[in-house]
Parts: structure tokens; sequence; C-alpha cells
């Protein structure tokens, strides 16, 4: 993958050079470019991606488990780690190391997964392991969190959760946690909105509907929307700002849970049209009936003043900015699959 210009800044003061820096779920699509961060701007940092990678076991949604991919870390030259974070066993392995900073995006990350007693051992037990580790190692925990916190919430602002599937609840049992541990080490948790951007191909049917829908075009077909796409409005997010929230939540004036989107809800509808003028395409658009309504969030709209106050945060990319940019990529990869 063609390095990004957009990487080449640096988002915070601290001087991350000579620093070993682990990133959980590294070989999967924020967790990557997280790692590609840090070798393109402190290239005497020590990064070590730490992922179970995936293999050929599905949940009983007939989704992978696990999304993280070689390919994703082609150019990496890193320290890489295959191993699971629920595994005692596997996390002995990082003991070696004298961590300074923990990104933690390995997760159960898939919102239509019911196995409940895999998604709490995987996001809100194994989690615990990781506080304990970034005690003993002296380290920062910067850890990702979920808009799916909030459900149906009418306000996206920590202190109004209302999740209504488990996987949003295992965020929120997440968050929970990570507050007993905020008088022993600097922990910030990001509450990520809808995230898209380059390096989620390999999330497959979990990758944003900004990838989904733009293969779709440049295949020729019409694209899929649910009913009412026009109504239903998210909070859409480039991954360059949310690895900016990351960074600079390093510097975070106190610890504590933080929204990170634009502040801004578009719809689903308006993503079609931002990739069809950008690809110069024109098309008649496509219903079907949501197959998840009794779970699925209609409207979020991220709440980032604390963001902004106590991270110093504030979002680079509108939709249409990030779209555009992610074109090329889109492009690249209906090149490759086609």
């Amino acid at each position: 993958m063609k390095k990004s210009k957009r990487n080449e800044m640096k988002y915070a003061d601290i001087d991350f050079n000579n620093k070993t820096i682990l990133v959980t779920g590294g070989a999967g699509f924020i967790g990557s470019n997280l790692a590609f961060y840090f070798q393109e701007n402190y290239p005497d940092a020590k990064v070590i991606i730490f992922d179970k990678f995936r293999n050929e076991e599905t949940f009983s949604n007939g989704n992978l488990k696990s999304f993280g991919h070689f390919k994703n870390l082609i150019g990496f030259n890193g320290i890489v780690i295959s191993g699971d974070i629920t595994n005692k066993e596997d996390l002995e392995r990082l003991e070696e190391y004298d961590i300074d900073y923990i990104f933690h995006e390995a997760a159960i990350s898939d919102t239509t997964v019911l196995d409940q007693k895999i998604m709490i051992d995987t996001n809100v037990n194994a989690f615990k392991d990781l506080l304990d580790l970034a005690i003993k190692k002296d380290a920062s925990m910067i850890y990702a969190s979920s808009a799916a916190t909030y459900g149906n919430s009418k306000i996206f602002k920590v202190g109004y959760e209302h999740p209504n599937n488990v996987y949003g609840f295992s965020k929120l049992m997440m968050d929970n946690l990570a507050k007993e541990y905020y008088d022993k080490l600097k922990v910030v948790g990001l509450r990520y909105f809808n995230v898209y951007g380059p390096r989620e191909y390999f999330k497959n049917k979990t990758a944003s509907m900004v990838l989904q829908f733009g293969l779709q075009l440049l295949k020729g077909e019409s694209a899929k929307l649910f009913e009412g796409s026009d109504k239903i409005k998210r909070d859409f997010i480039y991954v360059e700002d949310v690895i900016q929230a990351n960074i600079k939540a390093c510097e975070a004036k106190k610890n504590g849970v933080y929204n990170v989107g634009t502040g801004i809800a578009r719809s689903f509808q308006d993503i079609v049209y931002i990739l069809k003028k950008e690809l110069n395409i024109e098309r008649v658009d496509v219903y079907i009936p949501n197959p998840y309504a009794k779970q699925y969030q209609y409207f979020t709209q991220a709440d980032i003043e604390d963001t902004k106050k106590y991270l110093g945060y504030n979002p680079r990319f509108s939709l249409e900015e990030g779209i555009k940019a992610y074109i090329p990529e889109i492009i690249r990869i209906y090149e490759e699959v086609k």
C-alpha cells in the first residue's frame, strides 16, 4: 500500500522515538494505520503488533472471528506477534518488552455477533489483563471504545449510554473497568463513531458502507441502501482523524472517555451521492429492507466538546473530504479484486 502523505504530520508534542509502542489488533483496520503512523513519523520508535490474525473460524452469523490480515502490514518494519488477547500464555510474550504506550484496538467489533460470552471474554475480561500489564510496565493505555455504547440514546455524550446490542454493552463495561485504573496510570478511552478509510477492506462485510457502496458502483451495480436511508444518519469519520485522536490522547489533560467523530450527522444517502459525484457515475439506487432493524442505530452524532477541550482534537475531514481522499484506494481495491 502506498505511503499516505496525510500521515506525514505529528499530532502531538510527544517524541515517540526510542519509545516502545504496543498495538493490539495491529493487523486490523485502525491498528495497522496506527502502526504506519509511528513508523513514518518516528523511525526510531519500536512498534510491536500483537494480533490474532485471521483463520477460517466464523461466528454463528457466518462472519470471520478475526479480521487481522498480513496484507495490511506489507511495508511494516516492526515486530509482529501472533497472539490471542484472551490467552494469558500469549500475553506473556509481551513481558520481555519495556512498553511505554499501549494502543488497544483488538476486539470483537462485529455488532451482529450474538455470542455474549465470547464478546465479554474478549472485549472486557482481556482488557483487564492488558490494564494490569500497563501498570506493570508503567505504560499509558489508549483504548478503543465505541459509539455503540449510546444505542438509541438521543444524547451522544458520556453519561447517556443505552446500548442495544452486546457489543455496545461490552464497550460500556470496558469504560467502567477503565475508571478503576484512573488513579494508577494514564488511561483514555476513545468512542469511535463510524470510521472509514484505507486498510478496512479485510473487514469484509463489516467494512464501512463508504467502501461497500464504492465497490458496488465501480462494479456497475446500483448502490444497495436500506429503506429510508435518507433519514438514517450517522457521524462518519475518516480514519486519519481517528489516528489524530489516538495520538493526542497520549497528552490528554485528564483520564476519561472521549467521543471521536466529526460532530455532524450525515445520511447513508449522502455517502452514495458523494461517491457518484467523485466517480462520475449516474445510476438509480436500490432500496432493501433492514434485517437488523431491532438492534440498529438510526442516528448518531458525536458531542466532541470534551474531546476538543481535553485532547486538543479537531476533525480535519468532512464527509466530502474524507471520501475524496479515500477514492484512489477504493479504485485500487476494485482493480485488484475485479
